[in-house]
């Protein structure tokens, strides 16, 4: 399947990081390294933890900056008694754009199943924000051979009951989950190869059209020295960076991967 147009999305996921005070210094950070000519090649978005989106949606609008905001996390739910939880409504009234849904901590530590990670997913588009379909593989998974069962199937069930226009509209992130804060990245090689088995399986769900259309991310210590090579790769059209997104001159290293390529 031919690669057509695409724009790269560089999302920083900062999990359970930064203070308010600390998000307002990175976010200004880098608005002031990134510059105008970046933003028109690439799409850059934050997703801080729910105490921070806030602030940063006040600063990023003030300073006029064109760094989408992100959550990393919601429930289903308009509202109810959910202690804890927070709902796609409450995200949309601050302007998020992107809800990343699914990522491999909330299935492997908060047991979020497959079924719900597709509640939440049509609950993002119900409120006009962008999905990230988070899904990989364990390495035990990949050194028994399942890698590519695993992925299909955690992205099939993602985009069950979805459009095909919703799903041309999306984002998928495939993340090895022996890769994520571990140092290790997947080869671009590597990365590749299973990023065209999300492509693939998008175009047996939802079409050739969708799957040439929907963006997939991969992520799984992204650095600024490793960002171009990744991002030359036919199939991937962006990052989802975990550590490297919390320091500014770290995230703008990958954001502008074309420059030391």
């Amino acid at each position: 399947m031919a690669a057509t147009a695409r724009t790269p999305l560089i999302s920083g996921n900062w999990k359970m990081n930064h203070n308010h005070f600390e998000a307002i210094q990175t976010v200004q950070k880098l608005a002031y390294l990134l510059h105008a000519d970046d933003y028109e090649v690439v799409d850059v978005s934050v997703h801080p933890p729910f105490t921070d989106i806030r602030s940063v949606q006040t600063v990023l609008e003030a300073d006029e900056t064109p760094i989408r905001i992100g959550a990393q996390h919601c429930y289903f739910e308009e509202k109810g008694a959910f202690t804890g939880e927070v709902s796609p409504a409450m995200l949309a009234k601050l302007n998020v754009e992107l809800v990343i849904v699914g990522h491999s901590e909330r299935r492997e530590i908060f047991g979020e199943t497959d079924e719900l990670v597709n509640q939440k997913v049509k609950a993002v588009f119900k409120h006009a924000m962008t999905p990230i379909l988070c899904c990989g593989e364990t390495l035990a998974e990949r050194e028994a051979g399942g890698a590519e069962e695993k992925v299909s199937g955690q992205v099939r069930a993602g985009l069950a009951g979805l459009s095909a226009e919703q799903v041309a509209s999306m984002v998928i992130a495939y993340e090895p989950i022996w890769a994520i804060g571990t140092g290790k990245t997947a080869t671009a090689d590597d990365a590749q190869a299973m990023c065209k088995v999300v492509r693939d399986t998008v175009a047996e769900v939802a079409g050739e059209e969708a799957a040439t259309s929907v963006r997939i991310q991969y992520g799984g210590s992204v650095k600024g020295s490793n960002a171009a090579e990744l991002m030359a790769q036919p199939d991937i059209d962006g990052a989802l960076v975990g550590g490297a997104s919390l320091v500014a001159e770290d995230f703008a290293a990958i954001v502008q991967y074309r420059s030391h390529g």
